[in-house]
C-alpha cells in the first residue's frame, strides 16, 4: 500500500503520537508511509492533488523516535508525490489547534481530501463527515441518551439560568478547542468568578454549559472505535483510563491526568453501540470515545490519540490491527473496482 498521513505540521510531530506509530507500523509491514502537513498540498494544472511529502530512508525501524528523527532531518526522503496515486490518505490533523495566522489550515485536509477522494483515493476519516465535526456542535447530533444535558450560548443570563437549574454546578468550555483547554467547573457560590469565566470564554465565541457528571471525579475511559465498532484486536480492547490529579477536574494527559488500564464493561459497549449508526453514516473510520459513567464527554474524530497507551497496558500492538484494516479496504477496491462510496468504504 501507498499511504499518506496528513498532520498539522510534520515539524511539530512527536514520536509518541499515534500518527507516527501508525507510520512506523506501515513501513515495518512493507508499505509506504508519506507524511505531509496542512501547507504541503498542491492542486496542479493536471487537475490532480500533489504534496511535498516526507518518509524515512530505511525499510524498517526499531522505534518511532528513530523514524521521526529521519523524517524531520536531513536523511528524509522528500518527494513531490501525487496524492491521487495513493491507496489511502489518512487525515490526522487537529483543526482546534490551528488558530490565528494558521486558521487556513483548519480545513486543508478536508478540502484537498475531497478532491483526492474523487480520483479514487480512500480518504479516512471521510472528509465530508469531518466537515460536520469542525467544532463541538457535532457532539449534539448524537442521541441525547448518551450526552450530558447541554446549553450552547453566548448570553450570560441564559448560561446563568442553566447553571441555576443544575443546582449551581456545571462545566463551562469553549465550543471550539480540545484537550481540556479553557474548561471550568462552576460550583455553588462561585459568585463573581462565574462572570469572569463567562467573559473569558465568550471572547473566543460560543460557550458550552454542560451538566456536571459526578462520575467525572473518577476520570474517564478512552475507547477507540474502528469501522463503527469497539476496536478489538487479539482479544483486547483498544482503551485506557485517564484519572484526575489534585483539584484539576480535567483528566486529559497534558492537563495533568494519569493513565490506568481500562476495564471495558457492558456500559461502555452500550454507549459505543448507540453512537455507531452516526459514525458509520459519516464515514468515521477511527475515532476515540471519551466516556464518563454511562455518558459521552467527547468524540475525537480528527486525530484520536493514545493507541500507544492502550498498547502499553494491553500488551497488544493495535497499530497492526489498523494497518490490516486499511489493507482490507485497499483489497476491496481492487476486487470491486471502486464501486463503493468513500463513506461506505470508511467503515467496511
Amino acid at each position: 500500500m501507498r499511504v499518506g498521513l496528513m498532520v498539522n505540521d510534520v515539524r511539530t510531530e512527536q514520536a509518541g503520537y499515534t500518527t507516527i506509530r501508525l507510520a512506523v507500523q506501515l513501513v515495518n509491514s512493507g508499505h509506504e508511509a508519506w507524511l505531509m502537513g496542512a501547507g504541503d498540498f498542491v492542486y496542479d494544472t493536471d487537475e490532480k492533488v500533489h504534496a511535498i511529502a516526507r518518509t524515512g530512508p530505511k525499510q524498517s525501524y526499531g522505534n518511532e523516535a528513530t523514524f521521526l528523527r529521519d523524517v524531520q532531518g536531513s536523511k528524509a526522503r522528500v518527494e513531490r508525490i501525487t496524492v491521487d496515486d495513493l491507496d489511502v490518505l489518512l487525515l490526522r490533523s487537529d483543526p482546534s489547534t490551528e488558530q490565528g495566522e494558521r486558521s487556513w489550515a483548519q480545513t486543508a485536509g478536508i478540502v484537498f481530501g475531497r478532491v483526492a477522494m474523487r480520483h479514487g483515493v480512500i480518504v479516512l476519516n471521510d472528509p465530508n463527515g469531518l466537515a460536520k465535526a469542525t467544532n463541538k456542535m457535532y457532539f449534539q447530533l448524537f442521541p441525547e441518551s448518551v450526552r450530558p444535558r447541554t446549553l450552547i450560548s453566548r448570553d450570560r443570563d441564559e448560561i446563568k439560568k442553566f447553571i441555576k437549574a443544575e443546582g449551581g454546578r456545571a462545566v463551562l468550555k469553549p465550543l471550539q478547542g480540545s484537550g481540556g483547554s479553557g474548561v471550568f467547573l462552576v460550583q455553588p457560590g462561585s459568585g463573581s468568578n462565574l462572570n469572569q469565566m463567562i467573559e473569558a470564554l465568550s471572547r473566543d465565541g460560543y460557550i458550552i454549559a454542560q451538566e456536571y457528571l459526578p462520575a467525572a471525579a473518577e476520570g474517564d475511559t478512552r475507547l477507540f472505535v474502528m469501522n463503527g465498532s469497539p476496536f478489538r484486536y487479539r482479544g483486547k480492547y483498544a482503551a485506557f483510563r485517564r484519572l484526575r490529579t489534585g483539584e484539576d477536574m480535567r483528566s486529559n494527559i497534558h492537563a495533568g491526568g494519569k493513565l490506568q488500564e481500562a476495564e471495558i464493561t457492558d456500559v461502555h459497549l452500550r454507549v459505543a453501540e448507540v453512537v455507531r449508526p452516526k459514525l458509520v453514516q459519516d464515514g468515521m473510520f477511527l475515532v476515540g470515545l471519551d466516556i464518563v459513567g454511562d455518558k459521552l464527554m467527547e468524540i475525537n474524530v480528527f486525530s484520536p490519540g493514545g493507541l500507544g497507551s492502550a498498547q502499553r497496558f494491553e500488551k497488544v500492538r493495535f497499530t497492526q490491527g489498523v494497518v490490516k484494516a486499511l489493507q482490507r479496504k485497499v483489497d476491496y477496491v481492487r476486487h470491486y473496482q471502486r464501486s463503493f462510496d468513500n463513506t461506505d468504504m470508511a467503515t467496511l
